[in-house]
C-alpha cells in the first residue's frame, strides 16, 4: 500500500530533504538565535507559521498573479504575515521581541519560505501547500532546537532559562558565540548525511572477506593436451 501524500511530504521535509542539513537554507538563523532555547522556539514558530500561511495564500491566488511579477507578490504576502508576527511579539512578548531584534523582520528573506512558495505552492492546491509549509517549518525547527539545546546547555548551564547544571559548572564561552553554531551545524550535517546514506552503502557493499562462493555446478575443466610423439 502506497503512503499518503501528507506522510510523504512530512518525511521529505523533516528528514529526506530537510531545509537545513540537505538544502542548506536558513543558516543565518543558526547564528542569530540558537544560544537560547526560548528565543529559538519563538523564532522557528514564526518561520513555521509564515511558511504555512504564505504557501496557502500563494497557492490560493496563484491563478490571479501575473507570472512576471509573481516573486514580488510572494514577497508582499510573506511580509504581511511576518509583520503580523512582529506586532504580536511586541504586544505580548516585548522582552523576546527586543532580544530577537531585527531577526524577526529578516524572516521575510528566509530562503526556505521563498523556496516552498516558488517550488511547491505555485504548482499545488492550497491545503497540501499549507501542509508542505508547516512540515518544512517543523524540519527547520527540529534542527535549530537541537542546536539550541547543546549551545544553551554548555554555554549557560540551563535549558529554557532553567539552570540544570551544578553550581561548580564552568560555562563554555565558545558556545555562546557565533562560531560554535558553524561547528555544530557542520557536525550535524556530517551525522545526518551518514545516517541517510548508510542504507545505500549497506545495500551496495561487497561480500565480506572469506565469503564462500554460491553453490552451483562445478566449472568445466579444460581437457588435457595430448603429448606429441
Amino acid at each position: 500500500m502506497s503512503k499518503s501524500p501528507a506522510l510523504t511530504i512530512l518525511k521529505e521535509n523533516v528528514w529526506t530533504n530537510n531545509p537545513i542539513f540537505v538544502q542548506i537554507l536558513g543558516i543565518c538563523s543558526t547564528l542569530a538565535v540558537t544560544n537560547n532555547m526560548r528565543n529559538t522556539f519563538i523564532m522557528t514558530m514564526g518561520v513555521l507559521l509564515t511558511t504555512g500561511f504564505s504557501s496557502f495564500t500563494i497557492s490560493a491566488i496563484k491563478s490571479l498573479i501575473p507570472r512576471k511579477v509573481r516573486m514580488i507578490v510572494q514577497v508582499l504576502i510573506i511580509s504581511f504575515y511576518v509583520i503580523i508576527i512582529d506586532i504580536l511579539l511586541r504586544a505580548y512578548l516585548p522582552e523576546v521581541s527586543r532580544q530577537l531584534g531585527p531577526y524577526v523582520g529578516l524572516i521575510i528573506t528566509n530562503c526556505i519560505i521563498m523556496g516552498r512558495a516558488e517550488g511547491f505552492a505555485q504548482a499545488n492546491k492550497p491545503l497540501i501547500s499549507f501542509w508542505d509549509g508547516i512540515t518544512s517549518g517543523i524540519g527547520y525547527m527540529l534542527v535549530l532546537m537541537a542546536l539550541a539545546v547543546i549551545r544553551e546547555w554548555l554555554g549557560f548551564g540551563s535549558l529554557f532559562g532553567l539552570r540544570i547544571m551544578p553550581e561548580g559548572f564552568t560555562p563554555w564561552t565558545i558556545m555562546i558565540m557565533a562560531p560554535s553554531a558553524f561547528f555544530l551545524v557542520a557536525l550535524l550535517l556530517w551525522f545526518a548525511r551518514n545516517l541517510q546514506t548508510a542504507p545505500a552503502k549497506t545495500a551496495g557493499s561487497p561480500p565480506p572477506t572469506g565469503a564462500q562462493p554460491a553453490p552451483g555446478p562445478a566449472p568445466a575443466q579444460a581437457a588435457p593436451k595430448k603429448e606429441q610423439a
